[in-house]
């Protein structure tokens, strides 16, 4: 049976930190579904489908990921794609506070799927899309907090 894990989130930019988790996840999972989905609760600043071209551009070439949208509960989708895991970031200790409770209520709707964290390397902890999308709607200079090959149309 394959590994296959969801990596959900609005990437609303996909930053240097999303990109860092796949990297280092990519030898726990034979394939990763980088899965976008809209947040009712946030203001998005690229169109559902800038997200998925930017990202499927960024990795093109790279075997074992795939790009998909969603919507409804992630738990749901994961049972739907067929993935067992949940992967998720964490930057700081509210993160993990608010990502613990939504795995266990996840593991409680479906005990199958697991829910993996993994911590964010010192360098990115402050970088999150919030701060990302605010340099970018005032014009500012936002690339060194995105991966290097991301084609911002």
């Amino acid at each position: 049976m394959q590994k296959i894990a969801v990596f959900p989130g609005t990437f609303d930019p996909f930053t240097k930190g999303h990109e860092n988790v796949i990297s280092r996840s990519r030898p726990l999972f034979d394939k990763i579904i980088i899965a976008i989905g809209n947040n009712s609760q946030k203001e998005s600043f690229f169109t559902l489908d800038q997200r998925v071209k930017m990202i499927k551009k960024l990795y093109a070439q790279v075997p074992g990921i795939e790009v998909d949208t969603y919507s409804g509960l992630t738990v749901d989708y994961c049972w739907k794609a067929g993935a067992r895991y949940i992967l998720r970031g964490l930057r700081t200790a509210a993160d993990f506070e608010y990502e613990r409770a939504i795995a266990q209520i996840n593991r409680k709707m479906n005990p199958e799927v697991e829910t993996v964290f993994l911590l964010t390397i010192p360098e990115y902890t402050p970088i999150n899309s919030g701060i990302v999308r605010e340099i970018l709607r005032f014009g500012g200079d936002a690339r060194q907090f995105l991966p290097d090959n991301l084609i911002i149309d």
